[in-house]
């Protein structure tokens, strides 16, 4: 599930505490939800209307929505959505009555990964149905453009269906004497065929139609309506006519010499494939995967240092070592493999029938022909290395766009080893991956803690109601290896092994000596800082940072600690003692994500927020978002009700600017306003 789209959620069951934990789990994992709650048919009607579900939630226990009903509903309004059942438990009966009554899948309630598991499935069959169908609908008016183009062809095309003409071109007509499509009408093609050419013609046309493949053109005399013939070239495609699976059958008298058609194919410099060649065999390949052929591979083959060697050797000979090398790539190859140039010196190699223990010691083997032999270049003589990326090719792959990038970026990892290395893309060992890239950062992480590694950046909150003072955000960056990692990649792994109180700390005490340097500019500035959810348990933060803040002695400067709805939702008690100890000492609070809940308002009555930071869904392409629109100027007014002051994140644009003072926002924050900035004692 892609993590940047927002997921929108119909919940009917009649404990909002249980959807609320549904939605914190979403958002904890990443995933924006935009949630509603019904407990009755006309609920149901008016939400449908206005949230426009991709999910519906309903438990059976609810009492005052029947899934017959609520399915007549859900067909009634026309809007292709997945229905999900929560149960407590499995029991056969109660899930086979579930099944028969409309619902698509089933997910426990108590079992938290089953049930992300079932929704993220339902949520990517869901994209995938909208897909098809405008795959479908752009499938049909690209037929429709075909059909007007082909009456304009100069070539003799024919649409086949089980033998017979169902469709023809003017070419076709005048091509084998016919005056009118009539004529043509439940003509069997066999009779355009000389007689010698008939069985061969037959048996093709039975391969085509079981879904085999015809390799290249077929070499026949064809038979005009006067009996007289001429030689022809026929070519076959798979192809639709109203709606019906048939043939598109070519037939082309001039006849160009094979051997010309394969050295316009050839790349000149190497003598393997082209690139356009290489690139329609790669379709080949993936298009065969699609229909379960396995064993296939995709390797980018490209020479270590080239544009040092050829700095070295002379553009005059660059060519020359390209096509040696080419010629050791081609060595190596089998009978059914495919070889091609697809970039300046990059060699594309499809490797067929081979499992991953074959193209291990395929690659090894190349690699050792390469490093292992001598390249001749006039009076010099040089040694070169090469760096091999490549991708397994299957079902889930099937793509031509994925399968060259995950062999590309398999490449560049080889090469990033320093040379003569090979990568091997493949899924099954994505999960030791992850274990060890975890174990990596984990020492980073710690690391860091001793030795100062993180960094503090702040983006300035602007005031629309002209509040005194400036206001940041506090914003964390790690100095990783390759240069500053964001929080969002690194903080997950330090909630697992329990860092986060460690870092928060970290963090606090820097904003605080960045609060003294204000201070004795004489600038009033309000930080806020983020906190995890590992520190609203800690017992011992308060008390360190009220110490901190006292010896600090800020008179005009102040921190306001601010934490997601989700996470607040899901550790209520510990975060409402929390704060109201953090008010004891003159802290403020900020709760972010805020309207992200299905009641977020009644989670004030336990939750004494100072400020109500504005859920970022709410901003992405406001202007145009009338219901968006909406509920920030509904939230801006409650809020107001209640003396709380709002905030409105990833402001991206002027015109959402104005939208939002309009809504009676009351501070606005974002890259349009202000770039991130280094946090230093001096600013």
């Amino acid at each position: 599930m892609k993590t940047d789209q927002v997921i929108k959620i119909l919940f009917i069951e009649k404990s909002v505490e249980d959807a609320e934990q549904i939605i914190s789990l979403l958002r904890n994992s990443g995933i924006a939800v935009r949630p509603a709650r019904a407990t009755s048919t006309d609920q149901v009607t008016a939400a449908l209307d206005e949230l426009g579900p991709d999910i519906v939630l309903f438990d059976p226990s609810v009492g005052t929505v029947e899934l017959r009903d609520l399915t007549r509903l859900l067909d009634a309004h026309g809007r292709d959505l997945s229905l999900i059942a929560l149960v407590a438990q499995v029991d056969n009966a109660v899930v086979t009555d579930l099944f028969v009554n409309g619902a698509r899948s089933v997910a426990l309630r108590p079992q938290p990964k089953q049930l992300m598991a079932v929704i993220q499935r339902e949520f990517d069959a869901l994209n995938t149905r909208r897909q098809l169908r405008r795959l479908e609908t752009a499938l049909r008016e690209s037929e429709r453009r075909c059909d007007a183009l082909l009456d304009s062809s100069n070539d003799p095309i024919a649409y086949v269906h089980e033998g017979m003409h169902v469709r023809a071109n003017q070419a076709y007509l005048d091509t084998f004497g016919y005056t009118d499509f009539d004529d043509l009408l439940g003509l069997p093609v066999l009779d355009m065929i000389g007689p010698s050419d008939t069985e061969e013609f037959k048996a093709t046309l039975k391969g085509l139609s079981r879904g085999e493949k015809h390799n290249g053109p077929l070499e026949l005399q064809a038979r005009r309506a006067d009996a007289t013939s001429f030689k022809a070239s026929v070519e076959f495609a798979h192809a639709t006519f109203e709606g019906e699976p048939c043939l598109q059958v070519v037939f082309r008298r001039q006849q160009v010499d094979a051997s010309v058609i394969e050295q316009l194919q050839r790349d000149q410099v190497t003598g393997l494939f082209n690139r356009a060649r290489t690139l329609e065999a790669i379709d080949q390949a993936v298009a065969a995967a699609t229909e379960g052929t396995k064993g296939q591979s995709l390797l980018l083959i490209e020479p270590d240092n080239w544009q040092t060697i050829v700095a070295g050797v002379g553009l005059a000979k660059a060519d020359e070592l390209l096509a040696a090398f080419a010629a050791r790539v081609e060595a190596q190859l089998g009978a059914h493999d495919t070889a091609g140039l697809l970039a300046e010196h990059t060699v594309g190699v499809l490797l067929h029938t081979r499992n991953d223990e074959g193209i291990k010691s395929w690659i090894a083997s190349l690699q050792q022909s390469i490093a292992g032999g001598i390249f001749d270049l006039g009076t010099r003589s040089i040694t070169i290395t090469a760096s091999i990326g490549g991708s397994l090719l299957g079902e889930k792959n099937a793509n031509t766009e994925l399968l060259l990038n995950q062999a590309s970026q398999a490449l560049r990892n080889a090469q990033s080893q320093g040379g003569n290395r090979s990568d091997l893309h493949d899924p099954a060992a994505r999960e030791k991956a992850d274990e060890e890239r975890e174990r990596y950062w984990l020492g980073v992480l710690q690391q860091a803690l001793t030795q100062n590694d993180f960094v503090l950046y702040h983006q300035q909150t602007i005031s629309l109601q002209d509040a005194e003072g400036e206001f940041s955000e506090i914003l964390l960056r790690l100095n990783g290896p390759q240069g500053e990692v964001l929080p969002g990649f690194f903080m997950p792994i330090a909630e697992k092994h329990n860092l986060t109180p460690a870092i928060d700390r970290w963090v606090l005490n820097e904003a605080i000596e960045a609060l003294k340097a204000r201070e004795r500019m004489g600038t009033p500035t309000t930080f806020f800082v983020k906190l995890t959810s590992g520190s609203l348990q800690d017992a011992e933060l308060l008390p360190w940072l009220g110490d901190r803040l006292n010896k600090a002695a800020l008179k005009h400067g102040q921190l306001v600690l601010e934490t997601t709805e989700s996470k607040v939702v899901t550790s209520l008690r510990p975060a409402q003692e929390f704060i109201t100890a953090w008010k004891k000492l003159g802290g403020q609070f900020a709760l972010e994500q805020f309207g992200s809940g299905l009641n977020s308002f009644q989670l004030l009555n336990h939750i004494d927020a100072d400020y109500l930071k504005i859920d970022r869904s709410y901003m992405a392409d406001l202007p145009q978002q009338q219901e968006s629109q909406k509920k920030v100027a509904e939230i801006c007014r409650q809020a107001r009700e209640l003396k709380k002051q709002t905030i409105a994140e990833w402001v991206e644009d002027a015109a959402s600017t104005s939208l939002l003072f309009a809504c009676g926002v009351d501070f606005v924050q974002g890259n349009f306003l202000q770039e991130p900035q280094r946090l230093s004692i001096g600013n």
